[in-house]
């Protein structure tokens, strides 16, 4: 992927603990991840209502400025009741310049009086080749639930204090960092992505 003894793998983010998960899941293929930051990418537009198209543009807009294979992420809270939202708009769901308390109460409020609670986490995973391969690998991630009305735990972001997971319990946020990277939308997608990397472009350890 470069002329370099250790290919590199473009990751459209600039979220240092983002790029440090990605390559440890990766380090076993013998790339590098290195964030878009690194060789001075300016982010794109994501004016789409799909994880997986927001993820393409994202991956495509690193490719074409660096000129290196790249790999881009998206993720969000679906619920059912309401159709799907948050969805791509998770993280300014209460608005744009929403922080994680505003979007929960919101989440909570637009939910009063839904019996149907039930949700899940969705990641989508990009990578491409080049800025305009036709053969983009996707892999998926999900991580069902349940809202609660009240948080708990401390760990985790976002959603996590109010999302419920009946096998454990206990929600997101009461997890161990361990216990959430083991059955999480995120671990699942970064999972799937290494053995697409591994079958469809040749890598491994």
């Amino acid at each position: 992927m470069t002329g370099s003894n250790t290919p590199v793998l473009v990751l459209a983010s600039g979220n240092a603990g983002k790029i440090r998960e990605f390559q440890a899941m990766f380090a076993p293929l013998g790339i590098r991840i290195a964030g878009q930051k690194e060789f001075g990418v300016k982010s794109c537009d994501e004016p789409f209502g799909t994880f997986v198209e927001n993820c393409l543009a994202k991956a495509r807009n690193a490719s074409r400025q660096t000129g290196l294979p790249a790999l881009a992420d998206d993720s969000g809270l679906c619920v059912n009741a309401l159709g799907g939202a948050p969805g791509v708009f998770s993280a300014r769901f209460a608005g744009e310049d929403a922080d994680d308390e505003k979007n929960n109460l919101l989440l909570v409020e637009k939910l009063q009086g839904i019996e149907d609670r039930r949700g899940h986490y969705s990641c989508v995973l990009v990578a491409v080749r080049s800025a305009d391969d036709p053969e983009p690998l996707i892999a998926e991630g999900f991580w069902e639930g349940e809202i609660t009305d009240e948080p708990r735990g401390k760990g985790g972001f976002g959603y996590d204090p109010y999302f419920l997971l009946p096998e454990f319990g206990r929600t997101a946020a009461e997890l161990t960092a361990d216990e959430k990277n083991a059955v999480s939308h995120r671990g699942k997608a970064l999972a799937r992505m290494a053995e697409l990397l591994t079958h469809r472009w040749g890598l491994k350890a």
